[in-house]
């Protein structure tokens, strides 16, 4: 597991049980907590001495109440992960694990719609990708809401960055189980390991 780390896209409660749930979510949450699990099993100690050894960086839609891609707005989606609400919170039981520092912000200014997590930078300021550098990643194990759109955008700019990308199949939710395994195949041809 060295040099490897997870990113936990979008686990936020809108796409779990709110204006834009996504089926399979509760699921895909208790298979990811599994994971970490079986990561840092054996290491004990505390969470933030597990975090030194395998990080886990969380990507959050963090949008204005008047964000361009809502339907209100003339966008295509129903309002939704608005920054200082519960709809925009990580899941609880994937909050010990979350930190400032690892933690990105995307879709925060009103005019643009980001899917990708590499658009998303820490209170810092650093990007994703920045912040995968400084930790000497190579490897990136990936999981989250919702399989054709956050979750693929990341993965593809993590691959075209260089990083080995593995995607997480039982830890993923969708908008449409036909999307999902679309998008899965297509990820697949493009050298992104389904597993």
């Amino acid at each position: 597991m060295r040099n490897s780390a997870l990113i936990v896209v979008d686990m936020l409660y809108d796409f779990i049980d709110g204006s834009l749930a996504c089926q399979n979510a509760d699921q895909a949450v208790k298979e990811t907590l599994k994971f970490i699990d079986a990561q840092t099993k054996g290491q004990g100690g505390e969470d933030h001495e597990i975090l030194d050894t395998f990080p886990i960086l969380f990507v959050r839609d963090h949008h204005p109440a008047d964000h361009s891609s809502f339907k209100e707005q003339g966008g295509i989606w129903p309002s939704h992960c608005v920054a200082g609400t519960r709809g925009g919170d990580i899941h609880e039981d994937l909050q010990p694990y979350a930190c400032e520092e690892l933690t990105f912000d995307k879709g925060c200014d009103r005019a643009k719609e980001q899917y990708s997590g590499f658009d998303g930078v820490n209170t810092a300021e650093q990007s994703l990708g920045e912040i995968l550098e400084l930790l000497d990643t190579e490897e990136v194990y990936v999981c989250g809401i919702a399989t054709e759109y956050c979750v693929r955008n990341t993965c593809e700019d993590l691959l075209k960055a260089g990083f080995k990308v593995r995607l997480l199949k039982d830890c993923l939710a969708y908008v449409d189980l036909a999307g999902h395994l679309k998008a899965l195949d297509e990820m697949g041809s493009e050298g992104i390991r389904i597993e």
